[in-house]
């Protein structure tokens, strides 16, 4: 039996990143402009950042910045080209347009919409809520 080797040497975070084809991610840059009037930091480099962000549960701009810092040896493997600083993921946040990830995020649900079960959640929501009605209901009422 053969293994495959495609996601030994790399991080969950660098996995998940390399899921997501760059095909998508120029559609939609193409389609909104979104890499108009930059230089360095594109908007792949934005998505990446933004995703490392909300997986790593970071509460500041200040903290995305300096748990990346820390990180600055092993970004090729999640395919970043530059740490960004703190004044540069504000710039971005504020000038590059929601649209463009909003289609990104609409392009992979449609290309791994397929492999998403959401029976599985159901399952578990039925599994750990109860709901518990305390109003009265009275009985022979009118007798």
């Amino acid at each position: 039996m053969s293994k495959s080797n495609n996601f030994s040497s790399k991080s969950v975070f660098g996995q998940l990143i390399s899921l997501i084809d760059n095909s998508i991610i120029t559609r939609a840059v193409k389609k909104c402009d979104s890499n108009r009037y930059t230089k360095r930091f594109t908007t792949k480099n934005h998505l990446i950042s933004m995703l490392f962000c909300s997986f790593s549960k970071c509460t500041s701009l200040r903290e995305v910045s300096g748990a990346m810092l820390g990180l600055s040896g092993k970004t090729s493997n999640f395919q970043l080209n530059c740490i960004p600083k703190r004044s540069t993921l504000s710039d971005a946040n504020k000038k590059r347009d929601v649209v463009v990830f909003e289609n990104i995020y609409h392009q992979l649900l449609k290309h791994y919409g397929s492999f998403l079960s959401d029976s599985r959640i159901k399952d578990v929501i039925n599994k750990q809520i109860k709901i518990f009605d305390s109003s009265t209901i009275s009985l022979f009422k009118d007798i």
